[in-house]
Parts: structure tokens; C-alpha cells; sequence
């Protein structure tokens, strides 16, 4: 028996070991972050699964330093899908790690998630975000699109960081009607 807990235990400690933190970006000027952001790619999630294209994000920073998130994409008929919700920063005043809701009952927001800054363009013209556990990752941009080598560039922090980028979703975004 003591044999099993000391294997139990190595094993898990060597997995604990695996899983290196997730480095941030060491400022992010959440005046400059605001604004409206396209989804370059993404892995898949949840509660992006009926998101087939034009995937946009919009931050609105508050009076009380929190951000206001409006999420928005189009769906296989064509119709857009919203989401509201809250951000704020957990590191203050660097605010390279955010953490976001957007479920809200009578005012409480009991859930939130991760949303951290792991690259950031100097001009803030793309940013790539994840989160801890690798489940998340986002590469967003200012523009509907970007140049290959950006994104390749992208894509090789969010490996590094060890993301899952094989399965990375790119995101299609195309005039609207």
C-alpha cells in the first residue's frame, strides 16, 4: 500500500512539473486595449461553437477601471450572436491578467474565467490571450485580417507556451451584407 501512495504521489508531482505557469506580457495600457478587436483564430470552445464567422470582440473600458466585453459573431444562417459581459484586471497595475464573466444574476457575478495577455503587439495592433490551463487561447487583431508571418509568429508563442495548435480554428471574416 505504501508502495501505491508513494507511485500516486511521484506521478502526480512529475504532472505538476509538466505544466509550465503561462508567461504574460509585463504591462498591458488598458486605454489602448479597448476598442474593437477580430478574431484571427481561436481554439475551439463551447461557447463559440455556433460561430462560423466575422467573430469580434469589442472593450469598452468603465469609469471604475472594470471593462465592458461585447462579443459578437455570425452564425451558419447568417444571423449575429451576441454576449455581454465583464471584464477585470487581477494584476493591477500591470493588468496583463484579466479575468472575464459573463454570466451576471441580479447583479452578482459568481463564475469567471481566465483571460490572460501572453503577446502583445507594441502598437497593439494584434494581441495573443490565453489561459493557464491551455483549454482557451485567442489571437485577435485590429484588422480583419493579418500577414502570414504575423500569424505564424502567433502561433509559435501559443506552442511554446504548449496550446494544443494543431487545433486551432481560424476564423472567417467577410463583408458584411
Amino acid at each position: 500500500m505504501q508502495r501505491l501512495i508513494l507511485t500516486l504521489c511521484l506521478y502526480l508531482s512529475t504532472g505538476y512539473a509538466l505544466a509550465q505557469p503561462l508567461t504574460t506580457v509585463p504591462q498591458v495600457d488598458l486605454n489602448r486595449y479597448a476598442g474593437q478587436w477580430y478574431e484571427i483564430a481561436r481554439l475551439p470552445n463551447v461557447f463559440q461553437r455556433k460561430c462560423v464567422a466575422n467573430v469580434m470582440a469589442t472593450y469598452t473600458l468603465r469609469e471604475d477601471g472594470d471593462i465592458d466585453v461585447l462579443n459578437q459573431c455570425e452564425n451558419k444562417d447568417g444571423k449575429i450572436q451576441s454576449a455581454q459581459g465583464l471584464a477585470r484586471s487581477t494584476n493591477p497595475p500591470e493588468n496583463s491578467r484579466l479575468e472575464v464573466s459573463f454570466f451576471n444574476v441580479l447583479g452578482i457575478r459568481p463564475f469567471w474565467g481566465d483571460y490572460w495577455v501572453i503577446a502583445l503587439d507594441d502598437d497593439y495592433q494584434y494581441v495573443v490571450v490565453g489561459e493557464p490551463d491551455r483549454d482557451y487561447a485567442w489571437l485577435l487583431s485590429r484588422t480583419p485580417t493579418l500577414p502570414d508571418e504575423t500569424v505564424a509568429k502567433a502561433i509559435a508563442i501559443l506552442e511554446a507556451e504548449e496550446f494544443p495548435v494543431d487545433q486551432l480554428i481560424y476564423t472567417v471574416q467577410k463583408p458584411r451584407d
